[in-house]
């Protein structure tokens, strides 16, 4: 049975579960009318799958959540941030196959 551990991040939880969290956290900016969104939608459910001992995904929907992508100079979607604490250690802008983004996530992160 696959179990779906992506949390939702609003403007209210964003700094409490990134900032605080042990792992490292995938940021997922997105919105429902946004094709290549949904493209990226399973891929981050089996990144969320694959890298649960070490990473954390989550996704802030802009047209919900307004505070967050401001303050992150979100510009187009899907981005995705990962963090580190409260540190941005890389940033990957627009749909990404599974492969690139494990890359990008091996190369960013200590495994």
């Amino acid at each position: 049975m696959k179990i779906t551990k992506i949390i939702e991040l609003t403007d209210q939880n964003f700094e409490e579960i990134v900032f605080i969290s042990k792992k490292y956290v995938l940021v997922d900016f997105w919105a429902d009318w946004c094709g290549p969104c949904k493209i990226l939608s399973p891929i981050l459910e089996d990144i969320a799958q694959e890298y649960y001992k070490k990473i954390l995904v989550g996704k802030v929907n802009i047209d919900v959540n307004k505070k967050i992508p401001i303050k992150y100079s979100i510009r187009g979607i899907p981005t995705l941030l990962l963090f580190n604490k409260s540190k941005i250690i890389g940033t990957k802008i627009g749909v990404t196959s599974k492969i690139e983004l494990k890359n990008f996530l091996d190369s960013k992160i200590l495994l």
